[in-house]
């Protein structure tokens, strides 16, 4: 116990220290505004190089086992909602406006998808097959991945993970960079890139998703809709995009009570 106190401690301190309290998005009609903390060390533009890196090579092996769909009817869905989605997100930050924003689809029975930081976007086709998803209930998720992108989570994450890693070593390694200090900054990267996001995150994806859903024109009620179906299909073995992103009655509540906020923004989208 005491030395779960040193290390607590010890954060507490280098967050003092390394950490900079940052509004990674502007305002929402969902109210979205909580201040994140981040280690000036894990700049958001080393987060996206590193992560692009690492997504063209999930492509580029995904192309070499046949398995990059860039034809199908819904390869081509997935560019025409990416398109419109993409082209909102300049709202909530301006700066994403230049992100080299790229959609992909994988032959995968996988029911998963993700944004990484970037804006760098994947489904695995299983998941629309499966799901038999609308084009709306595409933009829900789409809408909710380019949310955690938007918001930084993993980078988020990345910092708490280096703040208990530091703890571990010790304050004073704050104030140079040593061999430790790069092996904390891979390990961080690791957990913000691996680990599933927190509570918080996934309730400010949701909230932001169908914003960003509304904006675009596509009907935010797809996300209730679209939890609904994967409840049903987590009933027996949770797929892979349930686990990483739980689905509860609670959340279809918190989606459905945040409606009126985002039914207007898609009524007056409808009419552009």
């Amino acid at each position: 116990m005491a030395t779960l106190h040193k290390y607590a401690a010890l954060a507490g301190a280098l967050l003092l220290v390394g950490c900079q309290a940052v509004n990674t998005t502007g305002s929402s009609a969902v109210g979205v505004d909580r201040k994140q903390y981040m280690f000036s060390m894990l700049s958001t533009n080393e987060i996206n190089q590193s992560y692009a890196q690492a997504y063209q090579e999930t492509l580029q092996q995904a192309q070499a086992k046949g398995k990059l769909d860039t034809r199908s009817n819904n390869a081509k869905r997935l560019q025409v909602i990416g398109k419109r989605l993409i082209a909102q997100a300049g709202y909530f930050r301006p700066d994403a406006a230049q992100w080299d924003w790229q959609v992909s689809l994988i032959e995968s029975p996988d029911l998963n998808a993700n944004c990484g930081p970037g804006g760098k976007i994947i489904f695995y086709s299983g998941i629309i097959t499966k799901l038999n998803l609308t084009d709306d209930e595409i933009a829900a998720i789409m809408g909710h991945e380019i949310a955690h992108a938007l918001r930084e989570h993993s980078r988020e994450a990345m910092s708490k993970a280096y703040g208990i890693e530091m703890a571990k070593l010790g304050l004073g390694a704050v104030l140079g960079v040593s061999q430790d200090t790069m092996q904390i900054a891979d390990t961080a990267v690791q957990y913000g890139m691996t680990l599933p996001n927190s509570r918080g995150a996934e309730t400010e994806a949701d909230l932001l998703g169908i914003e960003l859903a509304a904006r675009a024109g596509y009907n935010p009620n797809a996300a209730v809709s679209l939890w609904q179906k994967m409840e049903q299909v987590s009933q027996g073995a949770p797929a892979e995009f349930t686990s990483t992103h739980p689905s509860s009655s609670t959340r279809i509540q918190n989606l459905q009570a945040n409606m009126p906020k985002v039914m207007p923004l898609y009524e007056q989208a409808r009419k552009r």
